[in-house]
């Protein structure tokens, strides 16, 4: 999955796009053990963010058409992309986190490349999902997080 996250990450910072990776992808990116199917990503809701998204997906080798690309340029709050090298959510309205803006004060640049938000949105956002694989998870982030912070 790394490999993955590194061409996303050369592709997305190429065409200047805004973005931090949540969910369980960016706890793992944190040093969290376990694996993830998917990469999901929080983009920044902006007309020229969302059309840098269309044409870096497509450079990925993503297969776009034009209603997904309606999707993320119109900032639809939830994107699952499946038609691709790897599978990607695009979630622009994450559960549990306030904005763009207030969620990127707390990112964390993980090995001076990978953007990624606060562990703590992270865990309040899986909170706010309410899905039972979430809430299995929860007790394990959490202890995650209590041991960053004792490293720090």
């Amino acid at each position: 999955m790394i490999d993955k996250l590194i061409s996303l990450t050369e592709v997305f910072n190429k065409r200047s796009i805004k973005y931090l990776f949540i969910g369980k992808g960016a706890a793992i990116l944190y040093g969290y053990t376990g694996t993830t199917q998917d990469i999901d990503i929080f983009p920044k809701r902006s007309e020229e963010n969302c059309k840098n998204i269309v044409e870096a997906l497509k450079e990925l080798g993503f297969n776009m058409d034009k209603e997904l690309e309606g999707a993320i340029v119109a900032g639809k709050d939830f994107i699952q992309i499946r038609g691709g090298p790897f599978p990607i959510d695009i979630i622009f309205a994450p559960d549990g986190i306030e904005s763009f803006s207030e969620a990127e004060k707390h990112k964390t640049l993980i090995g001076d490349r990978f953007p990624c938000a606060s562990i703590e949105d992270i865990i309040e956002s899986k909170k706010a999902a309410k899905r039972q694989r979430d809430m299995e998870e929860l007790p394990r982030l959490q202890a995650f997080r209590d041991e960053l912070r004792k490293r720090k």
